[in-house]
């Protein structure tokens, strides 16, 4: 008998009818995309139709997106077929495993079988692979299905693989596994949406995360729907809003259920079994039940409309999860778990106008969260950049850049991104490869359980409400829970033994420095420090930790416009525990500026951006003053340099021969001389006025430089005889050249001196006898003309012993008085 005839129970499922033309697809080609509504039955019946279709009993391996739900799947599925789990049907999850070899499906997280691949890619007693729930898009999924596929074509060309979700894209996914898509429309029973938004005024999130308003409106909105439907199943984003809702809804006589992925298995499973005494409950749950779970006897959902998606999380340097607006796809499969067993209604507690403008699906989180480990996989498998894998998206190139630069100073991979034999030590951790590292290097340093407990708080999202670490430490050891199992599951990866001379506060800080050794901080007194990183950071006003030197921080964040970081979590730590932890930042340079026309050297040993000691270096590099001559060009612009007077001059008249007669005669704008390298020789002292003054002549272009004096000439010689020099200052500015001298040195000037060829008239600034501006032309014989009868009168009645002819094109120049003769 197949399994499927053991299923007659479920055969009312809608998904039901496509699992013939499933089962003829995967015998055509080996591959297929179920598609087919919440409720419909695909995580019950297509793993056993899967299972139907192989031969010699080969196992199908089905994955969830979390344990609780691949346990809870397994467990329904053994209840249809009648036995215990781990017989026919079974699961396995970190730190649990339920199968025999009588197991024919079964249910597995994401990360689980990434883990097998890598251990074992042929998938050994492997017959198919099911992906379920798809459309969540997490990095394990993505990977996993990357993986299965990379193995069907390289290793096993027999394995049968098929995509499912109620709201995958479907042709999308289809031609990533070549196969075709098993379209099922309908779901079990029909759910009604209702939109119930939030008083006007009041916010959903605001800068400290959810709000009171819509934990109390949410609260509210599950009493009304219990009061109309029975059993109600409450979405809301996290752990802490699963108790705060659980807590109201109990403070008012509800029965009130807390769901989410921190509890122990126990209480999880509860959660999933209807009440003892078939009373009304309110099930508050975090989306743990947004897909492959049944809570039995719901009629309503209540929606809070929002959703934790993973982020690269820049306060923790680790992927983190933010709260969002949930996506339509997550709101329907959210209201799909009120259909499950009747028809039902789901409550979306925002307004219908607004579901239209929230995303069509969650992001992607390989378009969005820290790479690191996707990174690591990726090595390990042979592929550094995956170019050669199916993934759903390309991993973003910068974030990818930086995720393999941080493998690179874990020394997790070579300078080609391939993998080395410590980074196949810290891919086998199932975290991330940081706190893998903390854990491995940690546990010799501090002892096997320390490193495990400061790894586990670490890993942790809820921040500590203390800003030493330690006292996390303490108050965790105190209450244990779900903190307590993860230590002993990451304990159990290590050997034991390891140091335990160190105090907790120096144990907890030198896990932290193992972990995110940029975050290694020094101080710099008051509370404030600088990290390796470059980042400076400041502890709460009389925070006790303000005294440490050093500081190992766990938690920072930076809000925009602020000058510096804010530490959130720390822990301290000595100079020695903070070089061991950082080494790979440790470096010794040469730090060279050039400052107020000096070169100031010192050689300076590092660690990142903290400085440990300087001295003086008294012959530093040529390439580093170079270096550092450019450096204060870019800041600062040209004027830094020693400009004798005679390169400013030539500068303004290469200017001005650039601006009026192009090339070849060269730009020496700020722009241009910004490339210093171009044109300045840079010696050891840095650049003397002389070297400036070479550095510009050898800009000249040759032939032409020796028409230089002729077409910018330095000095015009005007009719008095005197030679006077030419003003090029103003070319810059979009002017003329100038030339300012007395009006009557200029008699028997017909007309204007031109330069650049003549192209361009001199701007004649002409003077009075005792040289202030009396005139201004470019055109002198139309100022002659027209305009110097009236400056004539003017002056002749203020210097009546200066001669002032009626024609002053003929009449001799005179430098003085009628009496002097000059």
């Amino acid at each position: 008998m197949t399994l499927l005839d053991r299923l007659r129970r479920a055969g009312d499922l809608p998904v039901a009818g496509g699992l013939a033309r499933l089962a003829a697809a995967l015998d055509a080609g080996g591959t297929a995309v179920v598609q087919a509504p919440p409720g419909s039955g695909k995580t019950t019946l297509v793993p056993p139709a899967v299972a139907d279709g192989v031969a010699d009993g080969g196992r199908v391996v089905v994955t969830q997106p979390r344990r609780i739900a691949a346990r809870a799947a397994a467990a329904r599925l053994a209840h249809l077929l009648g036995e215990p789990v781990g017989a026919t049907v079974g699961y396995a999850v970190r730190g649990e495993r339920r199968v025999s070899d009588r197991t024919r499906v079964e249910f597995v997280t994401a990360g689980l079988l990434v883990r097998r691949l890598q251990s074992s890619p042929d998938l050994p007693g492997v017959a198919a692979v099911v992906l379920d729930e798809v459309h969540e898009r997490s990095l394990d999924a993505d990977l996993a299905l990357a993986l299965t596929l990379d193995v069907r074509g390289a290793l096993r060309d027999d394995l049968r693989v098929v995509a499912m979700s109620a709201t995958v894209e479907a042709e999308r996914f289809g031609a990533l596994l070549g196969g075709p898509v098993v379209d099922v429309p309908g779901a079990l029973h029909l759910v009604k949406v209702r939109y119930a938004p939030l008083p006007p005024g009041a916010r959903a999130l605001d800068e400290r995360g959810v709000t009171r308003a819509l934990l109390d409106h949410v609260s509210a909105t599950a009493r009304q729907a219990l009061a109309a439907h029975g059993d109600v199943l409450v979405f809301v984003p996290g752990a802490r809003e699963v108790d705060e809702v659980a807590r109201r809804l109990s403070g008012s006589g509800v029965a009130a259920v807390r769901l989410h992925g921190r509890l122990p298995a126990a209480e999880q499973d509860a959660a999933l079994r209807p009440a003892a005494d078939g009373a009304p409950r309110v099930v508050v749950s975090t989306a743990v039940a947004e897909t492959s779970l049944t809570v039995p006897g719901v009629r309503a959902v209540v929606d809070a409309g929002l959703s934790r998606e993973p982020r690269h999380d820049h306060r923790r340097g680790l992927g983190g999860l933010v709260t969002v607006t949930a996506s339509r796809a997550a709101a329907d499969q959210r209201a799909g778990r009120a259909g499950r067993e009747a028809p039902g209604a789901a409550y979306r507690c925002w307004g219908e106008a607004e579901h239209a403008h929230r995303p069509a699906h969650p992001t992607p989180e390989i378009a969005a969260a820290d790479l690191t480990g996707l990174a690591l996989e990726l090595a390990a498998w042979g592929d550094p950049d995956g170019s050669g894998l199916a993934l759903p998206d390309p991993p973003p190139g910068a974030a990818f850049a930086a995720a393999r630069g941080v493998l690179h100073d874990l020394g997790a991979v070579d300078d080609d991104g391939r993998v080395t034999t410590r980074g196949r030590a810290l891919a086998a951790v199932p975290t991330d490869p940081r706190l893998a590292r903390a854990l491995l290097d940690g546990a010799p340093l501090v002892g096997a359980r320390r490193a495990a407990e400061v790894v586990a708080l670490l890993a942790d999202d809820r921040r500590p409400r203390e800003t030493d670490l330690t006292a996390a430490l303490r108050a965790a050891r105190r209450d244990g829970g779900a903190w307590r199992r993860e230590v002993r599951r990451l304990e159990a990866l290590v050997e034991r033994g390891g140091a335990h001379d160190l105090p907790d506060d120096l144990a907890a800080g030198a896990v932290v420095a193992l972990a995110h050794p940029e975050r290694v901080a020094r101080s710099r007194g008051g509370g404030r420090f600088v990290m390796v990183g470059g980042t400076g950071a400041v502890l709460p006003a009389g925070d006790p930790l303000a005294e440490v030197e050093w500081l190992a921080v766990a938690d920072v964040d930076r809000r925009p416009g602020d000058a510096e970081a804010r530490v959130r979590v720390a822990a301290p730590l000595t100079a020695e525990l903070a070089l061991d932890a950082a080494s790979a930042r440790l470096i010794e340079t040469d730090d060279v500026r050039w400052r107020d026309g000096r070169v100031r050297a010192r050689r300076v040993r590092r660690l990142g951006a903290v400085e440990l000691a300087s001295t003086p270096v008294s012959d530093p590099a040529p390439a580093l003053v170079a270096a550092a001559v450019r450096d204060a060009v870019a800041a600062d612009g040209v004027g830094v340099l020693p400009w004798p007077p005679a390169a400013r001059a030539l500068r303004t008249r290469l200017a001005f021969l650039h601006e009026a007669i192009g090339d070849p005669w060269p730009d020496v704008s700020d722009v241009a001389l910004a490339d210093v390298e171009r044109w300045l020789v840079v010696g050891s002292r840095g650049p003397r006025p002389d070297d400036v003054l070479a550095g510009l002549r050898g800009l000249l272009p040759w032939p032409e430089a020796a028409h230089l004096d002729e077409l910018a000439p330095e000095r015009i010689t005007v009719p008095s005889g005197r030679s006077v020099a030419v003003d090029y200052e103003a070319v810059d500015a979009g002017g003329q050249p100038v030339l300012a001298v007395k009006l009557q040195e200029c008699f028997g000037w017909t007309g204007t001196p031109r330069l650049a060829g003549g192209r361009v008239p001199l701007l004649l600034h002409l003077l009075s006898p005792a040289g202030r501006p009396a005139a201004v032309t470019a055109d002198l014989a139309s100022f002659w003309a027209s305009g110097y009868a009236a400056v004539r009168a003017e002056l002749r009645g203020r210097y009546p012993k200066h001669p002032w002819p009626d024609d002053p094109t003929t009449a001799p120049p005179r430098r003085g008085t009628t009496r002097s003769g000059r």
